[in-house]
């Protein structure tokens, strides 16, 4: 089975993930980051700005009714 993250975008989640713990990691409303799960989706958001190997967001399915 292929790989679903390239080792690039692995790379950047892990970078990303340690500015998180050193307290450097900001939002994009300049807020400091301190939620494990933010840190990942901004780590594979610029992975996936960067054009690495990244499944696209999942958008909310509509209901049907």
């Amino acid at each position: 089975m292929a790989r679903k993250y390239s080792k690039a975008a692995s790379k950047k989640v892990e970078k990303v993930m340690h500015e998180r713990k050193k307290g450097t990691l900001k939002s994009g409303s300049g807020k400091k980051v301190t939620s494990k799960k933010q840190a990942i989706a901004i780590g594979l958001s610029e992975a996936r700005k960067e054009g690495k190997k990244v499944p696209k967001k999942k958008t909310a399915k509509k209901k049907k009714g």
